[in-house]
């Protein structure tokens, strides 16, 4: 993966008009904008479709994009703002399919991808949480940005971040408690290591 330096010159030559070399910049975020994606949205189809859309903003508003923050916070914000605008639009659906047909789904293909990515009781958790927490912990914990990143890609300040990430934190806890009785006490884990 190439280095920040190497990313802004990539950037500054399709800014130049060498749009071709655009294509590197996707082989080097293509996966990792796809793994947030898929954890945000938890559907596989969803993620793949998001990441395409987002590569596509990208690259459209790729003549706005000034270096004050990484090339790499400045994607993470467009794939942010584009899971969350989905996330939204999924809630708004879901409420009016559940008003006109019955509740007999069937475990499909998305279903079964989330059920790999998390533990019942971490899903439990991730689905209790706001949009906004849930995109907070995603990129701290599973895309492993560092504070300094988040706050750029969040546009928010450190201090805060770090006050929502540990309430955020106390919320997960209480949550994975209550529903697998899982005590954190002594223990380490990715969450408590990562957060």
């Amino acid at each position: 993966m190439p280095d920040g330096q190497q990313v802004e010159a990539i950037i500054i030559r399709v800014q130049q008009g060498e749009r071709e070399c655009y294509s590197r910049i996707v082989d080097v975020y293509q996966q990792p904008i796809y793994r947030y994606c898929c954890r945000m949205l938890g559907n596989k189809h969803d993620a793949e479709d998001a990441v395409q859309d987002v590569l596509v903003k990208a690259y459209q508003s790729i003549g706005r994009y000034k270096p004050t923050v990484s090339f790499s916070a400045w994607l993470y914000r467009i794939a942010g703002n584009h899971c969350l605008n989905l996330l939204r639009q999924q809630r708004r659906q879901g409420y009016f399919l559940r008003l006109f047909r019955p509740d007999t789904a069937v475990a499909g293909p998305e279903e079964e991808l989330v059920e790999r990515l998390y533990s019942p009781a971490l899903e439990a958790a991730l689905g209790r949480l706001s949009l906004e927490e849930r995109n907070l912990l995603v990129l701290r914990v599973f895309e492993e940005q560092s504070f300094p990143e988040i706050s750029a890609i969040l546009n928010i300040s450190s201090n805060a971040l770090h006050k929502r990430m540990e309430r955020i934190k106390r919320k997960v806890r209480e949550i994975m408690q209550a529903e697998e009785g899982i005590s954190w006490t002594g223990q380490e884990s990715v969450m408590s290591t990562k957060i």
